[in-house]
């Protein structure tokens, strides 16, 4: 378990000032303890954005993570493309996918897949919320056919063990066994990019708005007349857009994490490029294999409009 150093430090000083004839060896020790979590936590997450940007774990080697998820452009899919950017090109540089590829920023808040009190889904990873968790939407990238395309996660652990710096940082960091299976190495690799994923990079938190909350930021007037429209009972953006119930609180995500079904229409241009028929139909929700309520074809999960005017 890799501890917060700050909640360390706390627990220390709390108990520095109740008892002050703590021993210096204690205090030493307590120290070090802190700085070795700190300095493994540190060499995780390193280790999780050199996974994330090498193209060396696709097919071809020349796509990685950062290919459909540019950081650039809020970790999404900057690419034009043929198809105007709306799917993304796969290893090969052929196939797109059928969903357009969605950002990454603020994904570690997005809760586990589950059905709320009131019987609806939420949360999940992909637009159907298919993986449960972060960790499980990993999995998926590397062995797709339409994206890394790698045969399986046997592939995936050889490609990481040709590049001698993430074999010697997994080993520091899970001990030198950690390629003993194929399972257990790939889930290292997978731990690794999450803690990547989960660093401030991904959720600064640092928009306007937010800026804005703190006293930072005046809004212009066209920027205060959005926001009274965002939250206004006319035009209830808010009421799928806001997690928190009332306006103003920080460390908004500006999605419930929910799923709706919109009435989209197809993008046909899409569909005739995949080779699917005209009369498919994308049923969202339903296509997580743990669902199997009719009522919820067509739904998607709500995404964030935390950086949309980039992605």
């Amino acid at each position: 378990v890799l501890w917060d150093a700050r909640v360390i430090l706390l627990m220390y000083s709390t108990r520095q000032h109740l008892c002050k004839g703590t021993p210096r060896l204690l205090v030493g020790a307590i120290l070090l303890f802190v700085c070795h979590v700190a300095s493994a936590a540190d060499e995780l997450e390193t280790l999780g954005e050199a996974l994330f940007l090498d193209a060396n774990l696709s097919l071809n080697r020349n796509q990685s993570c950062s290919t459909c998820h540019d950081p650039n452009v809020a970790f999404s899919d900057g690419r034009d493309g043929d198809l105007g950017g709306a799917v993304s090109l796969g290893d090969d540089g052929l196939s797109l996918g059928d969903r357009n590829a969605p950002t990454l920023t603020y994904a570690s808040l997005i809760p586990t897949f589950q059905r709320s009190e009131d019987g609806n889904y939420v949360g999940g990873f992909f637009r159907d919320g298919r993986a449960a968790t972060l960790i499980d939407q990993l999995a998926e990238p590397f062995t797709n056919p339409l994206e890394m395309a790698l045969p399986d996660i046997g592939t995936v652990v050889a490609r990481v063990q040709e590049t001698p710096s993430h074999v010697s940082s997994l080993e520091n960091i899970y001990g030198d066994g950690v390629f003993d299976n194929q399972e257990g190495a790939f889930q290292a690799i997978s731990e690794s990019i999450a803690a990547f994923e989960q660093t401030a990079r991904f959720g600064p938190f640092d928009s306007k708005y937010d800026r804005y909350l703190k006293g930072e930021y005046a809004l212009t007037k066209e920027e205060e007349l959005g926001r009274v429209f965002f939250f206004s009972q006319l035009t209830n953006c808010h009421r799928c857009h806001l997690l928190e119930t009332k306006e103003f609180t920080a460390g908004e995500t500006f999605t419930n994490h929910r799923y709706h079904n919109i009435g989209i229409p197809t993008n046909t241009v899409v569909r005739e490029h995949n080779g699917l028929p005209s009369t498919y139909t994308d049923t969202g929700l339903l296509q997580n294999p743990t669902v199997d309520d009719p009522v919820v074809a067509g739904q998607f999960r709500v995404p964030s409009l935390r950086n949309v005017a980039v992605t």
